[in-house]
């Protein structure tokens, strides 16, 4: 796994700049390799992934499971199967969560369902409430900007199942907190510290 196989050593980085292209699906052979490796790559360059599980292939059944379940919810937006990814296609409409959805992680792992959607407001960001239940200790407020996409009455967020349940989500997300987290606006920096060519400077200088 983690080997320099993936398809950003062709042409790729420059047809998909041509088409102006944000967002990669990713299926084929073999699931640790090419696969998690192009998928890799595309997230560090700045695009949405999505893998489709049952359109990858693996040479052993425990390497297959080991990256849908565990690398690829860490690389991707989201882990869909094909069934799902084309109704998402076929939906021109998205839809806005809403109660009584089911929210799964981006392992496609079921994290609980919406029971009330809260806009963001002056003083709360937006987010989903999903009670307490079989895979949560306690309520759990989701930020609304975590949710990548939804498919039916499935709402799928950037974060695995095995993770949700330790994100600080126990309270409602306070607008000034998310905030402070971003930090400040271009504008609003007085001075912007940027890195240099030390020899140009100094011929500058002269």
């Amino acid at each position: 796994p983690h080997k320099g196989i993936d398809v950003f050593e062709t042409d790729l980085p420059d047809q998909l700049e041509r088409l102006g292209t944000t967002h990669l699906v990713v299926a084929g052979m073999t699931a640790s390799l090419c696969c998690e490796s192009t998928g890799r790559r595309a997230m560090e360059r700045g695009y949405d992934v999505t893998f489709l599980s049952n359109a990858i292939g693996a040479d052993n059944p425990a390497a297959y499971e080991a990256a849908i379940h565990l690398t690829y919810p860490l690389i991707a937006n989201a882990v869909l199967e094909v069934e799902e990814f084309l109704a998402a296609l076929e939906d021109h409409e998205v839809g806005s969560p809403q109660p009584g959805d089911r929210v799964r992680g981006s392992d496609h792992g079921e994290i609980g369902e919406v029971k009330e959607v809260v806009e963001a407001s002056p003083d709360t960001a937006g987010y989903l409430l999903v009670p307490r239940g079989l895979v949560l200790k306690h309520d759990t407020y989701i930020p609304l900007e975590t949710v990548v996409r939804k498919v039916g009455h499935d709402v799928f967020v950037n974060i695995p199942k095995l993770i949700v349940a330790k994100m600080p989500w126990d309270l409602p997300p306070a607008a000034a907190e998310q905030e402070a987290k971003r930090g400040p606006r271009r504008g609003e920096v007085e001075r912007l510290y940027r890195s240099r060519d030390p020899s140009s400077w100094e011929g500058a200088r002269d």
